[in-house]
């Protein structure tokens, strides 16, 4: 059920809503309801990501029927005239559902408007109404007002906090004929202020010398995971400095450390990586240009598993984007850094590339990309070759730390996935090495506190120590 996509409710919709229940997206209120209670859940619901409220349908799911209709109708219309600014809303509709006339409204998602009730705001948790807390109200605000938190003006700073060979290569890049403040001023990197012209948080995080000093969480966390877990085994990279070079070091960090070997297509084997670098791109670019730069104490994190690429960026879907219509809407968060990189040539202006990272997905028959919204940000999640890859060698870099010799790199990746490993499993590994030679291995992973022998003769194994 997903109210917030419907453009007028039918009956199956009401079946749909009373078999979920009450939720984020769905009320089910009596029609003795106050205006006054009505229109706290009309808030909230706008407030949130939409929803639909049904009358006369009781908690237990049980429809009663509605013995005066019209009556409801009107006073779900004056209840929605109750909060500021006033929601406009389609005309309540009366559907008959099981010989019972039920009321529903419809709350579309993507609202602009910040609304309240009688000076609270509120937002929909659960099947609850709550207060915003003052730190949501903020988001909310600046998601919702047509100057977002890229724009906000950084009072401390100056152009002297820029760098001056970037701003320039922007110029040359533009072919600007105006002269480098104007053009970062008409590009909104800059803003005018009694004390002159002056940085936005865009403009820092676009050609800042330290942007990081005035962005402190605007950084990629870049880690991979030898299994499909987190664990203590791990490569590790933060990555700071302006949101282009974060790009670029993003992508070469996956790059790295992902798997390349062969697959069988037909009957001709090729050269294929774990992850069309393509996919890896745009997944990064999206969440460096989309991200909520206002979150404190988050960042993007990138994160690669033996069987899945995840791309996590702070900040829930911006506007009226849901998951649903992410592939047809367009909405932008921040709208000077999406410029900036489309000019730079990141990113196509008018594109978020999640239509492209699924076409390229598609076209390598990869499993579909995973889009979901987590509770305080957005994942994708994308699904590589490496199950299918033909003599796959272990990321360089993933066991470097230790300083092992090929073969046991190879060990230590089996582990991983399998938790153990036998002397036959590392004969079939590394089938041209000899068995004293592999006997050395063991016996060196052995003494320097890696592995840990367990059993005697043919019964030996080898797990992580």
């Amino acid at each position: 059920m997903s109210p917030i996509s419907l453009a007028s409710p039918t009956a199956e919709d009401v079946y749909a809503a009373l078999e979920s229940g009450p939720g984020e997206r769905v009320a089910l209120l009596s029609a003795r309801t106050s205006p006054r209670k009505v229109a706290e859940t009309l808030v909230a619901m706008a407030n949130a990501s939409g929803g639909l409220l049904i009358f006369d349908a009781q908690a237990n799911r049980r429809l009663i029927g509605l013995a005066k209709p019209e009556s409801t109708q009107e006073m779900v219309t004056n209840a929605a005239m109750l909060p500021d600014p006033p929601l406009v809303l389609h005309h309540p509709e009366l559907i008959e559902v099981d010989g019972a006339t039920v009321c529903t409204v419809l709350v579309p998602s993507g609202l602009r408007h910040v609304y309240s009730l009688k000076g609270q705001y509120l937002i929909r948790s659960g099947r609850e109404n709550r207060p915003l807390l003052p730190n949501e109200l903020r988001r909310l605000l600046l998601n919702r007002n047509e100057v977002g938190f890229e724009s906000q003006v950084l009072e401390k700073a100056s152009l002297d906090d820029l760098d001056p060979e970037r701003t320039e290569a922007l110029g040359r890049l533009l072919n600007s004929s105006d002269g480098i403040p104007e053009m970062l001023l008409s590009q909104g990197c800059l803003a005018e202020t009694t004390a002159g012209l002056t940085p936005t948080v865009a403009g820092v995080l676009l050609f800042g010398i330290e942007p990081q000093r005035w962005v402190r969480s605007a950084e990629i966390t870049c880690v991979r995971y030898p299994g499909k877990t987190m664990s203590d085994d791990f490569v590790r990279e933060d990555i700071k400095g302006v949101l282009s070079d974060q790009i670029r070091r993003g992508e070469a960090f996956v790059s790295s450390n992902m798997r390349q070997g062969m697959r069988i297509r037909g009957l001709a084997r090729e050269d294929t990586p774990e992850y069309p670098i393509s996919v890896v791109r745009e997944a990064i670019v999206n969440a460096v240009a989309h991200r909520d730069y206002s979150i404190r104490g988050d960042n993007i994190r990138v994160l690669m598993f033996s069987d899945r690429l995840e791309v996590y960026s702070p900040g829930r879907l911006p506007g009226h984007v849901t998951v649903d219509n992410i592939i047809e809407e367009r909405y932008s968060r921040n709208e000077a850094i999406v410029q900036v990189l489309s000019d730079a040539g990141f990113i196509e202006r008018l594109g978020y590339g999640i239509d492209r990272i699924i076409a390229v997905c598609a076209k390598e028959e990869l499993p579909h990309p995973k889009f979901e919204e987590t509770a305080a940000g957005f994942k994708v999640t994308i699904f590589g070759h490496g199950p299918n890859l033909v003599g796959a060698a272990p990321p360089s870099g993933l066991f470097s730390h230790l300083q092992l010799n090929p073969r046991q790199e190879k060990a230590l990746a089996f582990i991983q996935e399998n938790r153990r490993i036998t002397n036959r499993d590392y004969q079939s590994l590394c089938e041209e090495a000899s068995s004293e030679t592999l006997r050395r291995d063991f016996a060196d992973l052995v003494d320097r506190g890696i592995l840990l022998k367990i059993g005697e003769k043919r019964a030996t194994y080898y797990v992580l120590k």
